[in-house]
């Protein structure tokens, strides 16, 4: 049978790839992707065949997959971070229901950006917490900001995608005075820039002081919960488990 990997390569840089990611990305026959990701890993296989398209092409990208499958060959289909967050294994597994194509998917996981940025500011994700993307091209502005509230109101550590891109400038602002509405001004946001790639950036700020001039396409943004608070220069959401212990010595 046919066989296609997407793969999810992590923020780019070669260290923060697995090993299966590296293993199938060397056996492929093909690897498909966007233009900027094909950028980012080209040089890591050389040697390999490349088919590309550009931005917001994606549903053409996985036909190309699946066509290039059928042929006998084995694809790869790559995505930054993880294919399935945001990624392109949902999309792929939807064209190719579409087109009853008889291939087998097989999803190879990555570093996303939210785990990325989180390493980088310290340990804000350690308890529950709620990804967001603020794209509106595929998702209303009203259903994304109605999450946005219901996150702050159950007190869950947000992790904002995409917050802000040259022509959609507003909808970090409204997101951040509906988090204004709900949270503490001091509670800490930890804005990280380029997470894991060349140029990588990282902010400690404060829900009162962030602003959205501060944010773009680049940008990961974290919100802390009530009980996250920054210490040497490092964002921490506290689990409990230290406070258990001090209490079990009590």
């Amino acid at each position: 049978m046919s066989r296609i990997y997407v793969v999810g390569f992590g923020p780019g840089k070669e260290e923060y790839m697995c090993r299966k990611a590296r293993q199938v990305l060397e056996e492929a026959d093909c690897i498909v992707g966007y233009t900027t990701y094909v950028r980012l890993i080209r040089d890591y296989f050389p040697e390999k065949e490349y088919l590309e398209t550009p931005m917001r092409r994606e549903v053409d990208r996985c036909r190309t997959a699946v066509e290039e499958a059928k042929k006998g060959r084995t694809i790869a289909l790559i995505s930054s971070g993880d294919a399935g967050i945001y990624g392109m294994a949902g999309i792929l597994y939807e064209v190719a229901q579409e087109m009853g194509a008889d291939v087998q998917i097989e999803v190879i996981p990555g570093i996303t950006a939210a785990t990325m940025a989180a390493a980088v500011l310290g340990a804000p994700l350690t308890h529950d917490f709620c990804v967001i993307s603020l794209s509106d091209l595929l998702t209303p502005r009203e259903l994304i900001l109605k999450r946005i509230r219901l996150a702050a109101e159950g007190d869950f550590v947000l992790c904002i995608y995409n917050p802000r891109s040259r022509t959609r400038t507003d909808v970090f602002d409204e997101a951040l005075a509906i988090l204004r509405e709900i949270k503490r001004g001091d509670t800490p946001v930890g804005i990280v820039r380029n997470a894991g790639r060349d140029g990588q950036e990282a902010v400690l700020t404060t829900l009162a002081e962030c602003s959205g001039e501060q944010v773009d396409m680049f940008c990961t943004v974290i919100v802390g919960n009530s009980k996250t608070y920054v210490k040497e220069g490092k964002m921490l959401t506290p689990r409990g488990y230290v406070i258990r212990e001090e209490d079990r010595m009590k």
